[in-house]
């Protein structure tokens, strides 16, 4: 169970343990009586600790949620697609219900205003009449302007007497220190509309109480207006609220979804009763609805006009409708053949990952997608075909090392044991297998044969014409050797170097192609007496290096398998203790530096006379060596062989 504990705490994040931990803290302390700080710093860790790993989960289910390409463009279309387009629409609609509130707000004050206008026109008309005029015309006034103000009272007061319209009236009249005022009073709980005019002794005033039924029926129709209790602000004003009242107004139904409820309020100077120098306000309500207040700016058209309006505003909003559906519909066509190619594609590289590179994608468009998977088809057709060609090539690279190996076996593994003279034979191919050649072999029990060559070309080529020559010149030489009696008597004549490449080049010209030829060195030491014969068919003189000095030996002929008149003769030379005899192929001279300049048979002799009392290994190794620093190359250009012959 221990085991079991650990393994689950070693896969919870520092995050995730610290949450766990917090939670089991604050559990804990539910049930124990703490401190009430205590416990509250735990609810607060834990509070934070689960709020970051929230977050932290969350940024993790969209970072996987918007792995898929798919989700990326559908969030990317939210984006710019529709969250400008909500915001637009929730621009508007915020917009068309802040301009219908104050439209609202602005029929009722101006109609509001309209009627106290009436009253001040009522109380100017009325101050400056004569005593004798006063009552006709109060009560003329007071009738006239009865069907605007339905509770109007009318109050006048000079220094006869104290007259009242209509004798019900029991408003007071204001105390003669108050001067001339107009607007919106507020006395015990109530609004009125009012106008108090002072002329000399004569006081006049005209007010109307302002009650909801009224203030609702200010434009016809119009929805409910009233004043309400102000919002619990301050904002350097008193702020005057109304005593409760009840209303029979009937708020008309909406005409359709849409036709919603429209609530707003202002502020209103107000004048009070009991401190008119004070500065004061009252809070202004208004509940309406936009089919109403069309029905009002729209009273003066004909109801014709008025469908036609309602018409076209339907018809543009129907319009927009259709563009809107119509890019959405675009929208996912071109976000399907987006996601659709590329899900191709990835269905593809899933396929290229398992090997399968016979994979195709279909192109059904000719736009950038449809490049773009024409250009994985045949990313996937040159894969095929390097990998086919990577195969023929490690099949190759097989057949080569068997071809080397092979090679391998035809150079001499063993030298002859020669008292007088020492062979040592060396042969680096540039490739796999090499062209050059060369070979010994012990004849008629004291005398040494050996040869060199060099196959024009390099490669398989000229590897299998390397072996052609060996196998015939072994084949010559065999020949030559088993000419005796019967009894097993030995030859009458010497074997001759120049017959022996004579009929090598005959063999080579009958059974090779026309372009195909060799350079060779045909030699055979007498041990008896230390004389070298040897017949050199165009290939490179070899050097005699003696006493400290160097001879090239002569050339005896053209290269062999080119001709088939070619004439070869024969040189003697006597060697002599200490002689070392070079020879070598253009492997070790041609190769060139990045200058272009070749290596050189100068240099190369240089070398070999510098090091001419080494071990013939040695010798070797030095001349290859500096070849490669010569080149700096990585491969070597042409096949390098030397055969080094030293009389002891």
């Amino acid at each position: 169970m221990t085991g079991r504990l650990r393994a689950i705490f070693a896969r919870l994040s520092r995050l995730e343990l610290f949450f766990s931990i917090a939670l089991l803290v604050y559990l804990t302390l539910l049930f124990v009586p703490v401190l009430g700080t205590i416990r509250s710093i735990a609810g607060l860790l834990l509070v934070i600790s689960g709020v970051w790993l929230a977050i932290r989960y969350l940024r993790i289910a969209l970072r996987k949620s918007l792995w898929s390409l798919r989700n990326r463009l559908l969030a990317t279309y939210m984006f710019i697609g529709v969250v400008p387009v909500a915001l637009i629409v929730l621009f508007v609609g915020l917009g068309s219900y802040i301009l219908a509130s104050q439209v609202a707000i602005y029929l009722a004050n101006s109609e509001l205003q309209r009627r106290i206008t009436y009253l001040d026109y009522v109380s100017s008309s009325i101050v400056g009449l004569d005593s004798d005029q006063l009552g006709q015309e109060i009560d003329r006034l007071g009738k006239s302007f009865r069907g605007v103000f339905p509770q109007l009272q009318l109050l006048v007061e000079n220094r006869r007497n104290e007259i009242r319209w209509p004798d019900s009236g029991t408003f007071p009249q204001p105390p003669s220190s108050w001067s001339d005022s107009t607007g919106i009073l507020f006395r015990d709980g109530r609004f009125y509309g009012w106008s108090h005019k002072v002329s000399g002794a004569t006081q006049v005033t005209a007010i109307c109480p302002l009650t909801r039924q009224y203030l609702s029926s200010l434009v016809r129709g119009f929805g409910e207006v009233s004043f309400a209790p102000p919002p619990p602000i301050h904002a350097g004003f008193r702020l005057l609220s109304p005593a409760p009242e009840t209303s029979t107004i009937r708020f008309p139904p909406p005409v359709n979804r849409f036709d919603f409820d429209v609530r707003w309020a202002t502020f209103l100077p107000v004048i009070a009763w009991d401190d008119p120098k004070a500065p004061a306000q009252g809070f202004l309500t208004v509940h309406t609805r936009p089919s109403i207040l069309l029905d009002t700016l729209f009273s003066l058209q004909s109801n014709d006009q008025q469908d036609r309006l309602q018409i076209a505003l339907i018809s543009i909003g129907i319009l927009f409708l259709v563009v809107v559906l119509v890019a959405l519909v675009i929208g996912i066509s071109l976000a399907r053949t987006i996601t659709g190619a590329v899900h191709q594609l990835y269905q593809g590289t899933q396929r290229v990952i398992e090997g399968d590179f016979s994979h195709r994608i279909a192109v059904p468009r000719n736009d950038q997608v449809g490049e773009l998977t024409t250009s994985f088809n045949v990313m996937t057709a040159n894969v095929e075909r390097l990998l086919s060609v990577a195969k023929e090539k490690e099949r190759m690279q097989a057949e080569l090392e068997i071809a080397r190996e092979v090679q391998a076996q035809l150079f001499p593994r063993i030298v002859p044991d020669v008292r007088s003279l020492t062979l040592t034979a060396v042969c680096q191919p540039a490739r796999m297998v090499s062209g050059d050649y060369y070979d010994y072999q012990c004849v008629d029990g004291n005398k040494l044969a050996f040869a060199i060559g060099d196959v024009a070309g390099k490669g398989i080529s000229a590897a299998l014409l390397m072996a052609t020559v060996q196998s015939a010149m072994r084949t010559q030489m065999r020949t030559v050797m088993e000419v005796a009696a019967p009894s097993g008597a030995v030859r009458a004549a010497p074997l001759s170097t120049a017959h022996l490449v004579s009929e090598l080049n005959q063999q080579l010209y009958a059974f090779t192609a026309p372009e195909k030829y060799a350079t060779f060195y045909f030699a055979i030491y007498d041990d008896a007496n230390g004389v070298l014969t040897y017949t050199n068919a165009g290939h490179l003189p070899p050097i005699l290096v003696r006493d400290g000095k160097s001879v090239p030996l002569d050339i005896n002929g053209t290269v062999v398998g080119a001709f088939p008149f070619s004439l070869y003769e024969e040189s003697r030379l006597q060697l002599k203790s200490g002689d070392l005899l070079v020879c070598y192929t253009d492997g070790i001279t041609e190769p060139e530096n990045e200058f272009e300049e070749m290596f050189g048979e100068e240099r190369m002799i240089e070398l070999i006379a510098k090091h001419a009392d080494c071990e013939e290994k040695k010798i070797i190794d030095t001349v290859m060596d500096s070849v490669r620093q010569w080149t700096r190359a990585a491969e070597l250009p042409d096949d390098m062989t030397i055969l080094l012959a030293r009389k002891n």
